[in-house]
Parts: C-alpha cells; structure tokens; sequence
C-alpha cells in the first residue's frame, strides 16, 4: 500500500515537472532561471564555506567584523547607484528594441561615469570621516581603519553592482550567472591564499575588498566586448538626459533603500548595540536563513524583465500565468530548504560552524517563518515595479521599514538577536502580504501560492 502511494506521489512530482518543462509560456523563465540558480547555488555554497573557514580560523569576532563592513558597504552603494541598478534593468532593452546597441551602450557609459563619479565623492567624504563612523555611529572606533578602506573601494562595490544589472537587462543569461559567481569564488580564492601565505587576523577584509575588484573589472570588460559585437555604424542613436535618467532612478532609489533597511537594519542596530560575537551569531543565522534568496533571485532576474514585456504589450492574462507559474516554481524549490533548516538547524550550527553558534538557532526559526511567507507571495517587488507600481511599492516597503527599525530599536537592547529577528520577519511577512493583497485588489487576482489554499 506505501508502496503505490509512494509511486504516485513520483509520477505526480514528474507530471507536475514535465507541465513546467513543456511550457512554452515559460520557457525563457524556465531556462534562465536554471543557469541563475546554478550559479547562485554555486555561490552561496562558496559563501558558506568561505564563513565556516572564517569561523574555525579566524574566529565569530571577525564574521561579525565581515558582517559588518558588508552591511556598511551595502547600505552606502545604495546612495552612490540612486536606483538605477533597477532602471538600467528597463533602459538597456528598450533602448536595444527602439534604437540600436549603439544607443544602449552610450547610455550604459552615462550611467557608468555618473555611478563612478558620485562614489569617487562619496566615498573621498567617507575616509576622512572614517574615525566618526566607527566612533560615533557603531561605538567601536577600533574599526575605523575598516570604515576608511571601505570608503577606497566603494567605487568599485557601486559598478560591480552596477555591471550585474546591466548584464541583466542584455539577457546575457550565462555571462549573468557568472557574474553571480565571481564575487564568492574570488573572495573564497584570495582569502586561502592569504591564509596560507601570510596568516594576518584582518585577512577576511582583505579578501573582500579584492573580491569587489576583481568583479567590478572584469563587469566593465564583459559588457564593454559584448557592446562591441553588436554596435554598426548606421545605428540610430537616442542620446538620453541624465536627467531623465534619474527620474526614472530616484523613485526606485527609496525602494532599493527601505528593502535594505528591511535586510540589513537587524546587523547594524546589533553593532551598534551589541558586541561583534552577537553580531557573528545573527550574521549566521541570516546566511542560513537566506539560502532560499538565491531561488527567488534566479527566478526573478528571469520573470522581472518578461513582466515588464507582458505588461506594456497588453497581455494581461498571459502576465498574470507567467506570474503565478513563478511563485510555484518558487515554492516547491525553496519548501524543502525552509523545512529541513526547521528540522535540522541546529547540528548543522554546531557541526560546521561549533557548538558556540547554536546561540543562531531561535532567530534562525523567525527568519525562516518570514523566508516562508516571501516564497508563497512570489514576486511581489518586481511585478509592482515592472508593471507601473512602483510608487505603490515604494510605500509598502517604506512602511515595511519604519516597523522593522521601530521594533529593532525597541527589542534589540532587550531581547538582542532575538529582537533583530522578530523585527525582520514581522516586517518581511508585512510588506509580502500587502503587496499580495494589492495585486488582488487592483486586478482581481492573485499571484501567491500556497496547495490547497491559495491555489491556482
């Protein structure tokens, strides 16, 4: 009896696979999704193993320094991009499909110098205040040395941004998922060969310093070939303002902004408040919890741009199945992830990263909770955002952040790694189902997926 149950569940589970496989639909997602997500499993894997080298060798005190920095660098580029990391994702196709590459290359390079010239500034600013930032702002002037080297290569962590994104909207799919991987496979490289040559305590920011160098060049070079390949003489040229450039960006640069606050809020409030350890132990609890990130993020570099496609060419039913084959694609991919972290978080902190780290499994549990209801809502942000939402989504995210920073604030000096996690599944569960509940309202339907309860 087990025997034909279990063999119905697997012609089920290759039924439901075939549907996806044959679909012509969905195809194009289908496909690029897979070189994304290999890549992006690649990827993590590699981080994953770069932090368990960094925990054994280097100790929690440096993940949580790495953390940090990371954070500090993330929250920075946001301001020196102003949104147009996502508006480029919009301009390189529609400047390839209205005028020529030749029109999508020269905006590229506008783009490019802009981004460039704003982090030059920026960051000059950020090294000689360097001693403030750690001092007043983290309480830990002992880093100011790592606030004033990241000020030197925020440059480069702003156009390596930049360069994944605009290798995104050429739909070079593999040169994309390469893209992905050179980050992790070129900080985890750098930091073994630092370690074996030279043991230095600082060597992990070291290593990620390069990382964003090595990426940021070698974006610049790929894109600049791929453009040479494509650009004719006889190519019509629209020489776009940046002005209106950043009318498209800045309205995106507060999305981009609340979603890091969202993300990132829970490690910097714990610098500020709590010690590097406790920020080590949240740091990791947020990698595991995250892992299913790298789905979502294979399937929407795919969906966001056949979204935007669907949308303004009218086709609203085709839209809204494309939108809702992605969620399911979403779920059945990232369940098993979730529930065996559920299940088995906790010998898998103590046996790869030490039994210390065991203190990451509770808020672990809560980050999961909120990685859930993110995998059952599907592609919330990148369908209000390429469908003419963004102003919409904007202002969920916006409330999503003042309740995710107003909790941090109110439970991190409490309850500590606890309190950040509480805050940012509250707050990812929040903005998920708004967005889930604007969708329906506007156009009557619904792209989440939940079997047998939101079901389509």
């Amino acid at each position: 009896m087990q025997l034909n149950e279990g063999i119905k569940l697997t012609d089920a589970l290759k039924r439901r696979w075939a549907n996806f496989v044959s679909d012509k639909k969905f195809s194009e997602i289908l496909t690029g999704s897979v070189w994304a997500l290999s890549a992006s499993v690649i990827s993590s894997g590699l981080a994953m193993i770069t932090s368990i080298i960094i925990a054994r060798v280097y100790g929690a005190e440096m993940i949580g320094i790495v953390a940090m920095i990371t954070s500090f660098l993330s929250l920075i580029t946001i301001f020196t991009v102003l949104g147009t990391n996502t508006s480029i994702l919009r301009l390189i196709p529609e400047h390839m499909a209205k005028y020529s590459p030749t029109s999508a290359f020269h905006l590229y390079r506008k783009i490019q110098y802009f981004v460039a010239s704003v982090s030059l500034l920026v960051g000059g600013l950020l090294f000689l205040f360097s001693d403030i930032v750690a001092e007043k702002l983290f309480s830990k002037p002992h880093l100011s040395f790592f606030y004033a080297l990241s000020a030197v290569f925020l440059v480069f962590s702003s156009i390596m941004n930049l360069n994944t994104h605009a290798v995104r909207g050429l739909r070079l799919i593999r040169t994309f998922a390469f893209m992905q991987l050179l980050p992790s496979a070129s900080k985890i490289f750098i930091l073994l060969i630092i370690t074996y040559i030279y043991f230095d305590p600082n060597n992990p920011v070291y290593a990620l310093f390069a990382s964003f160098l090595i990426t940021a060049i070698a974006g610049m070079l790929i894109i600049h070939f791929d453009f040479k390949k494509k650009i004719q003489p006889s190519d019509a040229l629209n020489n776009m303002s940046l002005k209106y450039i950043l009318s498209i960006s800045l309205p995106m640069l507060m999305t981009s902004t609340m979603t890091f606050a969202i993300s990132q809020t829970g490690l910097l409030m714990l610098g500020m408040f709590r010690s590097e350890v406790d920020v080590g132990y949240y740091s990791i609890a947020v990698k595991l919890a995250t892992l299913t990130t790298f789905v979502l993020s294979a399937i929407n570099t795919m969906a966001a741009p056949k979204f935007s496609e669907l949308f303004h060419s009218g086709n609203m039913a085709e839209l809204f199945y494309v939108a809702q084959k992605s969620t399911k694609l979403i779920f059945w991919t990232t369940s098993p992830i979730l529930t065996g972290l559920l299940l088995s978080g906790k010998p898998i902190l103590k046996i790869v990263f030490g039994p210390e780290f065991t203190e990451a499994y509770g808020p672990m549990v809560l980050l999961v909770i909120g990685q859930f209801v993110n995998s059952i809502s599907g592609s919330t942000g990148y369908f209000l955002n390429m469908t003419g939402n963004q102003k919409i989504f904007r202002n969920i995210i916006l409330g999503a952040a003042a309740v995710n920073v107003g909790l941090n604030l109110v439970l991190i000096p409490s309850f500590g790694i606890l309190g950040a996690a509480f805050s940012s599944m509250v707050s990812v569960a929040a903005w998920n189902i708004i967005a889930l509940l604007y969708i329906k309202f506007k156009y009557g339907k619904i792209i989440g997926y939940l079997p047998c309860i939101v079901c389509q």
